[in-house]
This record gives structure tokens, C-alpha cells and sequence, in this order.
């Protein structure tokens, strides 16, 4: 998959991502849910080392440094724009050594790491954007990197199995979309956003609930845990069995 052709968050939805936190409040609340579930993790362990997929402008990524003290993280994304948003939100972290920020797209990232070197790796609202193939080469690379006892913490957009209620969400989600972009008068950055939920909604790309599930344990994750779930919006973690 090449980057370029693939990561659709260039130009306007680059530029101003931030309009997620009014398009998708669950943003915010899964990304304070990674940080939570990253700092329970072995809290006694110590230092841990960790590795992010799609790290955007940095908000998961926050997320996850102010909840545990001892985590070193690489963040990555194949998306420069977003990427320079994320180095200057967390330029602090990064001087302290916290933070190392990669632009590379998720599957040659990890295809560089060692085997079993990870304890955790996260991800918000990254995944799903994926084509079906990649994807399930994603999580078969994350199983690799991973520690035994290691997790994989993801947040993000698990589509319904049954259609009807997964249009009738989508098409609420919509309707919405417009309520807020007329109010911004950016009917324009709309337009961006639609042509982004359908290459989601395609059928290389979109991610069904069970489906991914059974992905992860076939890529030997267990066990694999549903933590939350609001309509799309959904918080797993997998566990790589082992100490």
C-alpha cells in the first residue's frame, strides 16, 4: 500500500482535524480510554516502551504520555501535515525524550521493529482507514512486535454487522455532519469529510465488529476484550498470551 495513495488526511482534513472533536466526541473519550488502559498495564512493571499507528496531531498520543509517567513512545504516521501538528503539540515530550515521531505508514514501521519488543501498542481512529488486506497484515506484524503479555489498545470505527442499523447510523452521522459544517459555513470541508466516510464505507475498506475480532485472534491474540462501545465507536484490547 503506498502511503501517499492510501492516507486520505492531506490538504483541508490535514490542515483542520480538529473539527473531529465536534464531528466525533467519542474521539476524545477513546483517547483518554487508551491513556487509561496504558497506565494499567503492569503499572509496576516500570519503564515501559510503546508504539502508536496513526498518531495524527498527537491527541491519543497525550493521551497516553500524561496517563503513565515511565512510557517512551514511538508515534507514527504517514501523513506529513498531521504529523508536523503532532511535533508541535508535543515538542516537550519529545525534548524530554518521550516521544520519537516517524513518518512512515503503519506496515513499514512495524516490518522495522524486532520481534517481541513492544509492550503496548496503540491506535485511535487509525485502523479502519486501511484496506482489508493491509490490515489484517497490520495486525499480524503488531502480534509480532509485542511482548508476551503485551497489548494492543484500538480505538476506533468497528462497523455494525447488521446493515440496516449500520446505515441507519451512518446516516445519522450524516445528518449531523451537516448540521454542524452549515453552522461553521464550511460546506466545503464537508464535502472532504464525506468523500473520506465513503472510501471507509467501501467494501476494501470497511471494518465489520465480528469480523475484526476474529482477525485479531487469528493473528493469536487472547484474549481479545470489547472495553467499550457506542454505536461505531469502540475501544478493544488484544492480549499477546505469554508472562
Amino acid at each position: 500500500m503506498s502511503a501517499l495513495q492510501e492516507n486520505p488526511f492531506t490538504g483541508p482534513l490535514a490542515a483542520e482535524y480538529d473539527v473531529l472533536r465536534l464531528m466525533c466526541p467519542n474521539a476524545a473519550t477513546l483517547a483518554k480510554k487508551i491513556g487509561e488502559r496504558v497506565a494499567e498495564w503492569r503499572s509496576e512493571a516500570g519503564p515501559i516502551d510503546g508504539f502508536e499507528i496513526g498518531c495524527g496531531t498527537g491527541i491519543s498520543t497525550l493521551a497516553a504520555l500524561s496517563a503513565r509517567g515511565d512510557l517512551k513512545l514511538t508515534a507514527i504516521d504517514s501523513a506529513g501535515e498531521m504529523l508536523d501538528q503532532a511535533r508541535t503539540n508535543l515538542a516537550d515530550y519529545a525534548l524530554a525524550g518521550r516521544v520519537k515521531f516517524i513518518d512512515a505508514d503503519a506496515l513499514t514501521a512495524l516490518r522495522a521493529l524486532p520481534d517481541a519488543g513492544m509492550d503496548v501498542v496503540i491506535s485511535n481512529y487509525a485502523v479502519h482507514n486501511f484496506p482489508d488486506g493491509y490490515r489484517k497484515s497490520v495486525v499480524c506484524e503488531i502480534f509480532r512486535v509485542l511482548k508476551p503479555g503485551g497489548i494492543f489498545v484500538n480505538g476506533d470505527r468497528y462497523a455494525m454487522d447488521d446493515p440496516a442499523a449500520h446505515l441507519a447510523d451512518t446516516q445519522a452521522v450524516v445528518r449531523d455532519w451537516f448540521k454542524i459544517f452549515t453552522k461553521m459555513n464550511r460546506l466545503d470541508l464537508l464535502e472532504d469529510w464525506i468523500v473520506h466516510l465513503l472510501s471507509d464505507e467501501s467494501p476494501q475498506h470497511i471494518m465489520y465488529f465480528e469480523p475484526a475480532l476474529e482477525q485479531l485472534r487469528a493473528a493469536g491474540f487472547a484474549p481479545v476484550a470489547v472495553e467499550f462501545r457506542d454505536g461505531v465507536d469502540t475501544l478493544v484490547t488484544a492480549t499477546k498470551p505469554g508472562a
